[in-house]
């Protein structure tokens, strides 16, 4: 993973000693709270409903076990004991003092960590998928163009105070698991017929008030463009993009009123304009960065594991993580286990210090000390060998960190909702929890697949509803929380916004609502291979639908 060079660790600490002297004169009274206000979001810093929450960065998704024993240290140490895996790879710590927040910010700058641009009118984060570097159908390791987007992006003078937030994703495999089309910018890692490396790009996705599935401006972009062509596509956003309605200023809305050919013409114009001041991305500092994203000294194993059958074979619970939670990888003898922060009941995301702590241990004895936190808020061993995964199951069981369950319906993604956040219109985190425990029955589980579950508590959108297969959207009918659904949507490379599923449910419903979904799915697939989404696009909205009215009536 990337290691910070002497500027990295000198802007960093620069920073920190910035915001200490901000917020001391915050606590003085010499800046009020509306002047402090884009001090704080320029560190990560939000006023949620009952406290100030801190967003840390957690760049890629790509986590060390040393920098995991920090985080489980400022939990302790400053927060309530957990933290939140959040859809952006960050970590958001929900109840720091203001006076505490510099002391967090300069712990995390020690294990070379920050919360620089994970809010405010900036180039946020940038995603990958959670296997990059171990994923079987990986063209490249996408995590180093996202380190060169990141240092390209950190206070770039000219995109610091855009007209809105800006998010960039990216992969380097065929299947998409980052969400790509998404984004305001989606970047797929591809060859063209030469074998040269390249990215599909795709601009203007996104969800909210208004999603949108993104439009592909370029099919291939040249390796050493890349740079130079994010250049044009922020500077047309930074020039047209709407500054007078922040809920028309993100770029989607740019393309949806100006047309996708005239932006991709301007983008294109301005790229040509460019001319020999394009920035050009260099082989020989690509090579430094992917350098230090080098795979690690895998041993020569078998492809299957003697071991890891027999456990199967004598232990249901095992067999049923495995077959859940285990996930193919490019080195034989190895795969990349998921660790599902979705347990029966619990806080979707949330992982406490202690939990924390032990990832990091587990990942040093097991996982060569790396960690990946997904956009689906669980936290990825990206390498372990086949034979140590009965020891490391046990392991996990011990620290509630074995649910059997990623990619199942019990492992939704669920926003923070009316719990924390100001702007949420009703509550997701009871829902999520309602709909874990209408499921808890692991087999059931099994004979169900794969079901996406996502949950926002407001049209804001970040549990991502609009491309759940199911998905449940919490708005408010009159004061009281309302939930809306669709059906259909998907975040994959088949990208699909959701279908509105009709009449809305009261929080006490929405369980049984979920349930007639999934039993109308059983009933209508043609066997246990057909997914949802198969069934789905096959059947249409119409029978999910009735079934819905029928089971309201006789409600």
């Amino acid at each position: 993973m990337y290691v910070y060079d002497d500027f990295d660790h000198a802007f960093v600490r620069a920073r920190v000693a910035q915001f200490r002297d901000q917020v001391a004169r915050r606590l003085s009274g010499e800046l009020s709270e509306e002047q402090f206000r884009p001090l704080r979001l320029m560190n990560g810093v939000y006023l949620q409903l009952h406290s100030y929450m801190l967003r840390v960065a957690i760049p890629y998704g790509t986590l060390s076990s040393r920098q995991l024993r920090k985080l489980a240290e400022i939990a302790g140490t400053y927060d309530r004991g957990w933290g939140h895996f959040t859809t952006r790879q960050n970590i958001q710590f929900n109840w720091p003092a203001l006076q505490d927040v510099p002391d967090i910010l300069e712990a995390l700058a020690s294990v070379e960590m920050h919360a620089i641009q994970t809010s405010g009118n900036c180039i946020r984060n940038v995603t990958a998928d959670h296997f990059a570097g171990a994923a079987p159908d990986e063209i490249a390791d996408p995590r180093p163009y996202a380190e060169i987007l990141r240092q390209w992006s950190s206070l770039h003078p000219e995109f610091t105070y855009l007209p809105r937030k800006f998010k960039i994703a990216i992969t380097g495999a065929s299947t998409d698991r980052a969400a790509v089309r998404f984004h305001d910018v989606g970047l797929t890692v591809k060859t063209n017929d030469a074998g040269e490396l390249g990215f599909a790009v795709h601009v203007g996705g996104g969800l909210g008030r208004s999603p949108f599935v993104g439009f592909e401006l370029r099919d291939f972009l040249p390796e050493a463009d890349l740079l130079a062509y994010m250049e044009a596509i922020l500077r047309v956003y930074n020039l047209y993009g709407r500054r007078d309605n922040k809920y028309k200023a993100r770029i989607k809305i740019l393309l949806h009123e100006a047309g996708r050919e005239a932006i991709r013409d301007q983008v294109e114009a301005e790229f040509v304009a460019l001319g020999e001041n394009a920035l050009k991305l260099v082989p020989a500092d690509v090579a430094r960065i992917a350098a230090q994203f080098a795979p690690p000294s895998f041993a020569a194993l078998p492809a299957t594991s003697a071991i890891e059958a027999a456990a199967r074979a004598r232990d249901p619970a095992f067999d049923r993580w495995v077959a859940a939670n285990v996930s193919a990888h490019k080195a034989a003898g190895y795969t990349s286990v998921t660790l599902s922060l979705k347990p029966v009941g619990g806080v979707p995301g949330d992982v406490t210090a202690d939990q924390m702590e032990a990832i990091a241990h587990l990942a040093d004895v097991y996982a060569f000390g790396e960690l990946r936190i997904s956009h689906r808020q669980n936290v990825i061993f990206p390498h372990v060998r086949r034979d140590d995964l009965p020891k490391l199951h046990a392991a996990l069981a011990l620290h509630g960190l074995a649910t059997a369950n990623a990619g199942l319906v019990t492992d939704t993604i669920t926003c923070p909702g009316l719990d924390f956040c100001a702007l949420a219109n009703a509550r997701s985190i009871p829902i999520a929890q309602a709909i874990s425990e209408r499921f808890a029955d692991p087999a059931r589980q099994a004979e169900i697949g794969p079901l996406d579950v996502k949950i926002s508590g407001c049209i804001n959108a970040c549990g991502h509803h609009h491309v759940g297969a199911i998905g449940i959207l919490g708005v408010d009918r009159k004061g009281e929380e309302f939930y809306q659904i669709t059906l259909g949507g998907d975040a994959s490379e088949a990208a699909r916004i959701g279908d509105s599923a009709g009449p809305g449910f009261w929080p006490e419903e929405v369980p049984g609502a979920v349930e007639t979904i999934v039993e109308t799915y059983l009933g209508l697939r043609r066997s246990r291979a057909e997914t949802f989404l198969e069934t789905y696009a096959r059947v249409g909205l119409a029978p999910f639908k009735e079934a819905l009215a029928s089971a309201s009536d006789r409600r």
